[in-house]
């Protein structure tokens, strides 16, 4: 678990302790972009939030002053549009993790049709640049009427629609059995759900790596939090929160690259034989302006085993969730999550998403 500065803010007259986080996860717990992008943005001009304790219950609060760079998860980010100039006003960076799937006709998500989805995504990539949007398919989910077929042509149109809009498509293969509740929800629910086997990963990995050679797609492919190895198909493992993704885009904010100890140096000078990228050390990643850093990735511990990211407060809370995905790991229950939703409605104001 990362350890981060801390503050004083005051509440109700009282001063309390709270993380000030350089980096902020919004969030893998939720979708706050969508149902909750008018409340964080309320807290961040407020300056703090409240977080609980998915594991123990207990209450601590989040600091928004050292705030540099934020990473946000979506399914539907749409609601951030009218949001965005106050990141730049406050020189806060960003990135979105786009969820952008195509399930439609199979009952498995609650988002807006396929066709405004893809309308946002380029939106904000308008604003944000290509770079700044990351394309997700996540999960590649298996049943009695979806195929690996099936899969590899819904990823063909979504992918066809935006070349020229992302540099990257993520993705992670189904494994239900690892989580119970996701289990137990998939079946209450009815769907004819099929485990991946090794085999069937082989397969849509090579097919889909032929598939982003032959369109001429060359997007960046790579998996999330999985254990199987297909980088012989050019699928790396992602880190979805990447210091050097965060560190091409805010590269001229000195405390966060201070933060992450990146060096920004100037281009090596080319001789008349030598090309400057000749020059270039190992790992070095060109920037603007002629420089260059070497990538430094540091996992975050707290994260799972198989997670690449680094460090990051995540604001979201389990269980508020109201797109109630058949296969969502974050809520353990459509029920509970709706209650919490509900109860969020009533207390926009407060400083948990929860309203509690």
């Amino acid at each position: 678990m990362a350890t981060w500065e801390h503050t004083d803010i005051v509440i109700d007259g009282k001063t309390v302790k709270a993380q000030a986080p350089i980096i902020i996860s919004a969030s893998r717990s939720t979708d706050i972009p969508a149902f909750y992008a008018d409340w964080f943005f309320d807290r961040l001009e407020k300056g703090y939030s409240a977080w609980t304790n998915p594991f123990n219950g207990v209450k601590s609060y989040v600091s928004y002053e050292n705030t540099r760079f934020i990473v946000f998860w979506s399914k539907n980010p749409r609601p951030l549009l009218p949001y965005l100039p106050i990141l730049k006003e406050r020189n806060i960076k960003c990135y979105i993790q786009y969820t952008l799937n195509d399930y439609e006709g199979y009952q498995l998500e609650k988002v807006p049709p396929l066709s405004t989805r893809i309308e946002t995504f380029k939106l904000l990539v308008k604003e944000l640049g290509v770079g700044s949007i990351i394309w997700r398919f996540d999960p590649m989910i298996l049943t009695d009427d979806i195929s690996i077929e099936t899969l590899l042509d819904k990823v063909k149109g979504i992918g066809d629609s935006l070349l020229g809009y992302t540099e990257k498509l993520v993705f992670s293969y189904a494994d239900i059995a690892t989580y119970k509740k996701v289990k137990y929800n998939l079946e209450k629910s009815g769907v004819p759900y099929h485990e991946w086997t090794e085999e069937q990963m082989q397969e849509f990995a090579a097919k889909l790596s032929e598939m982003n050679r032959e369109r001429g797609w060359n997007y960046q492919l790579a998996t999330c939090s999985e254990k199987i190895d297909i980088e012989k198909y050019g699928i790396l493992h992602n880190r979805c929160i990447d210091a050097d993704l965060i560190t091409r885009l805010a590269w001229d904010d000195k405390r966060l690259m201070d933060f992450m100890k990146v060096k920004v140096k100037p281009m090596p000078s080319p001789s008349l034989f030598d090309d400057a990228d000749d020059l270039l050390p190992e790992g070095a990643i060109r920037l603007p302006h002629n420089q260059y850093f070497i990538s430094m990735h540091k996992k975050d511990p707290g994260q799972r085993a198989l997670c690449g990211c680094m460090a990051a407060k995540d604001i979201g809370e389990y269980n508020t969730c109201p797109h109630l995905c058949e296969y969502c790991y974050a809520n353990t229950t459509k029920e509970r999550a709706i209650e919490n939703w509900k109860r969020h409605q009533q207390n926009r104001n407060a400083d948990t998403i929860t309203g509690k």
